[in-house]
């Protein structure tokens, strides 16, 4: 479409029109399966497998840029969990990794949410992103943001978010691997911790969501990796070309 198309009336810029475009539906509560992991609405009988999983994060550093944590004990971290399973936004799910295949049980090993879920808008965020260390650059760990983006997706959103603390830089990384663009950094957003805490944002729209899936479809099969696990090609390497900005 082109500039002058967008003008109203009165000569005024305007965005593009959305003929025909209803609101999505908030996501439902239900899993989602994938090649190296599932996607699971969190329960409470996660915490055990979760509480073991983050153990591994000895002096808890995971947890700096979290809103929660870190927990010295397990009851008051059952009790984030259980208190977490029942929240409809942040919406959360626990990423559980394939016992050796599809078809055996997994383990939990990290969550992340879908949080300020907004249909009216097409908007919708992921975070609260925590993955253990058992769960953290591997392959099930792209494929459960691959998952939880597809539905987004698939569900009619416009807009999928990801925030983070700006000097968050493994955070920032991630979001660029993952095909989010950079938009800017808000000063002083919010105090969280009794800390002034400046948040970074990105995202990535509906119109780019075709090439991305085909870069994760490409990235996730499994002639990208060797005898030794190791990728082929980098999952940054096809979602680059993707950008609109990078920061």
């Amino acid at each position: 479409m082109s500039d002058t198309a967008r003008l109203n009336e009165f000569g005024q810029p305007i965005g593009e029109s959305l003929p025909g475009w209803t609101s999505p539906p908030a996501p439902p509560r239900a899993a989602v399966q994938g090649r190296y992991c599932s996607v699971q609405p969190l329960s409470p009988a996660d915490a055990p497998a979760l509480w073991a999983a983050y153990q591994h994060d000895a002096d808890g550093r995971n947890w700096t840029y979290l809103a929660n944590g870190p927990f010295t004990h397990f009851e008051p971290f059952e009790q984030w969990i259980t208190e977490s399973s029942v929240s409809s936004d942040p919406q959360f799910y626990a990423v559980d990794v394939h016992g050796g295949s599809r078809e055996q049980p997994g383990v939990a090993a990290g969550v992340a949410a879908y949080l300020r879920i907004t249909p009216a808008m097409g908007v919708i965020e992921v975070g609260h992103i925590h993955f253990s260390p058992l769960l953290q650059h591997t392959p099930a760990a792209t494929e459960a943001m691959y998952l939880m983006m597809r539905r987004v997706f698939e569900l009619g959103y416009r807009r999928y978010e990801w925030k983070c603390d700006a000097l968050n830089a493994p955070s920032r990384r991630a979001a660029q691997r993952l095909g989010f663009s950079y938009e800017g950094v808000f000063r002083q957003a919010i105090v969280t911790k009794g800390r002034s805490r400046d948040t970074a944002w990105y995202a990535c729209i509906d119109k780019e969501w075709p090439a991305l899936e085909a870069a994760y479809h490409y990235w996730l099969a499994p002639e990208n990796f060797d005898e030794q696990g190791l990728q082929r090609e980098s999952l940054s390497s096809l979602t680059s070309p993707i950008l609109v900005a990078r920061g």
